[in-house]
């Protein structure tokens, strides 16, 4: 798509004002035969250079826009590309606008030495400013995107998508066969090879990008608004769904019968809860480091009204195939960074955050340890606890050790009635006490690990009942009772600061 195609497909009808800088491009344009180029440009394309930036309206949002143009010397950074993108987030942060940026490019403007090669910081110092005013920046990644665009401006944006069929990367295909002498793989480079790789969160078609961006617009659009609190969070306070229950009336299974219960292939996955709680639900993708775990999962939509980040183990319980891709939900290192990722961006935007939690534990193996597995589960239970904006933690299934630790550090934690959580699965634990495993049954008794005892010793602080274990045929009676737990919780902490809110959570697991 040229610049005027794509405007006219993403923008409100009439709302584009392009942004007139005065750019002075004498000093780096002095090759006659490079500035007889650029007319030649000029006049072909009806362009006059290879990114055209301006404010606009993407379904109703005001919005900074930038679209590169690829035909236009491959839309390659020279001086005039990179002091238009800064300015760009530099009207963008002056003007309290998100930025939405189409990329794309051949790499640096040679003809203009090392004039060209210092926009990469130039870009990415501005593009860093506007994100520490808290603003939003979507970096759509087009055919094609390479050079010191992707190494800089381009990938360091809040969200990242990945127009489909663009060939993304640093250096070439071709670069990096002369160069290494190796045959580069079928789909190298790829939109969906980055996904896969974990370095963009969706591959979006052109027909869908406009409703794209727009419902990312809406969910951003109402970040950092808080409700005013009904009343005040309970300081310390712990309660059932019911209050009027006794926590006894929780336990009339046996540990182990919980225990199958929370492993049951019918069970429903963090998906499930996501896209029944969460309306409008968008998956995000990848841990910008060197994968897409699909144990873990998360994504952003609204809750009543309200922007949610939620993020969440997935047991892929469809065929043994979609359990062995998804590990059982047990997170890699990779799964790890993609949490805090998303966390991050959760605290950047005041979004809160609602875990799901349902996993035996952590990945292991070889894998997991050289990639620094204990390093990362330390970052992230680091990074929840000082998380500024309020979190959530609901066990959905079955919670085992530091795996599930990681992933249960919030303000409040919740477990459905047939879920566990214990520091070791039943097995572990018979194996290490009695050195015998089939002592599994004794061992889950012995632990605690119901929500009943749980509750009772104050790990959890909410119990959501089961009438029937929770299965996909009733899960919208869960999800209601849930929904309203939601809600409550959300006007309990609505008053309260981003400090108090981290005090609260400090506070909360200093007493155990």
């Amino acid at each position: 798509m040229n610049t005027y195609e794509r405007l006219n497909s993403i923008t409100d009808e009439g709302s584009f004002a392009a942004y007139e800088d005065d750019i002075d491009t004498g000093r780096v344009v002095v090759d006659d035969e490079y500035r007889a180029k650029i007319e030649r440009h000029r006049k072909r394309y009806e362009l006059y250079e290879a990114v055209l930036t301006g404010r606009a309206a993407i379904g109703g949002h005001d919005v900074a826009i930038g679209i590169m143009d690829a035909r236009f010397l491959r839309a390659s950074m020279g001086y005039y590309v990179g002091e238009k993108i800064t300015r760009l987030f530099e009207h963008a942060t002056k003007e309290r606008l998100p930025v939405v940026l189409f990329c794309a490019s051949g790499g640096a403007r040679v003809q203009e030495g090392m004039a060209s090669l210092l926009q990469m910081q130039k870009t990415s110092q501005a593009c860093v400013r506007h994100g520490k005013e808290g603003l939003l920046y979507i970096s759509v990644l087009t055919n094609p995107t390479f050079g010191g665009v992707t190494a800089s401006f381009a990938t360091l944006a809040d969200i990242i998508i990945a127009e489909e069929g663009a060939l993304i990367g640093f250096a070439g295909q071709r670069v990096i066969e002369q160069t290494t002498g190796e045959k580069l793989p079928e789909g190298f480079q790829t939109a969906r090879f980055h996904k896969e790789h974990g370095f963009v969160d969706e591959v979006v078609s052109n027909l869908r990008m406009r409703d794209y961006l727009t419902n990312l617009l809406d969910v951003f659009g109402k970040a950092g608004r808080r409700n005013a609190a009904k009343k005040p969070a309970a300081g310390g306070g712990y309660h059932l769904a019911n209050p009027s229950e006794d926590p006894e009336a929780y336990a009339f299974s046996e540990a182990w019968k919980n225990v199958k219960l929370a492993r049951k292939i019918t069970r429903p996955t963090a998906l499930e809860y996501m896209c029944k709680l969460f309306t409008d639900f968008t998956q995000l993708h990848g841990d910008r480091v060197s994968g897409d775990d699909p144990a873990v999962v998360g994504g952003i939509g609204f809750f009543k009204g309200r922007p949610v980040i939620s993020i969440g183990q997935q047991k892929g319980k469809q065929d043994i195939q979609e359990a062995i891709r998804r590990n059982w939900g047990m997170a890699s290192p990779s799964g790890h960074h993609k949490a805090i990722r998303l966390m991050k961006l959760a605290e950047k935007f005041d979004i809160p955050v609602v875990f799901f939690v349902d996993t035996m534990g952590a990945a292991c193996g070889r894998g997991a340890e050289e990639m620094g597995q204990a390093d990362i589960i330390a970052k992230m239970l680091g990074c929840a606890s000082e998380l500024k904006t309020l979190t959530l933690s609901v066990i959905v299934g079955e919670a085992g050790s530091g795996g599930a630790l990681a992933f249960a550090i919030a303000n409040e934690v919740w477990m459905l009635e047939h879920s566990v959580y214990s520091v070791i699965t039943p097995e572990g634990y018979a194996s290490i006490v009695w050195k015998d495993s089939e002592k599994k049954k004794e061992a889950a008794d012995a632990m605690g690990m119901c929500a009943s005892s749980l509750y009772e010793k104050k790990v959890i602080d909410r119990i959501i009942p089961e009438p029937e274990p929770v299965t996909a045929d009733n899960l919208d009676e869960i999800c209601n009772q849930m929904s309203a737990e939601l809600e409550d919780f959300f006007d309990r902490y609505g008053h309260l600061s981003r400090e108090e809110i981290v005090e609260r959570r400090y506070d909360k697991f200093r007493s155990y």
